[in-house]
């Protein structure tokens, strides 16, 4: 069985309700799944798990939000290499810079992305829920 970590933030609660959709499609597909804040994760806790996806939301400048969550990513950069990632995140504004960006930042510790990341105007609907399902299930 495969162990997956779904470690996000969420401002609004949009990107909370894509983890919860990864975490679905991951555990619908048999894998025993952690839902985690960045503050619940760490460096240490990478080696415990088979894969990891990520979300945050795009924020100011399209980037990672910057207190909690981006932090958190750097410190656990340097473990990746090797592990099957997925990325994702909504926005409000802008194109996805921040998901190109960090997609490109991924890709450079040696983590295998599962699938392009997943970005969601606002509230996910339908669609997005399913996308975001089939992203969680991408990880097993």
């Amino acid at each position: 069985m495969s162990k997956i970590a779904v470690v996000f933030w969420s401002g609004t609660g949009n990107t909370e309700a894509i983890a919860n959709a990864v975490a679905k499609g991951a555990k619908d597909k048999g894998a025993e799944v952690d839902i985690l804040t960045p503050s619940e994760f760490s460096a240490d806790a990478v080696d415990n798990y088979d894969a990891i996806a990520f979300g945050c939301p795009a924020m100011g400048a399209e980037e990672l939000e910057d207190t909690e969550f981006e932090p958190m990513f750097s410190a656990v950069k340097e473990k990746l290499s090797g592990k099957k990632v997925a990325l994702f995140g909504s926005y409000g504004w802008g194109d996805g810079e921040w998901m190109r960006t960090w997609e490109e930042d991924t890709k450079g510790t040696g983590a295998e992305l599962v699938a392009e990341g997943l970005i969601i105007n606002e509230a996910p609907d339908d669609d997005g829920l399913a996308q975001s399902e089939a992203l969680g299930a991408a990880l097993v």
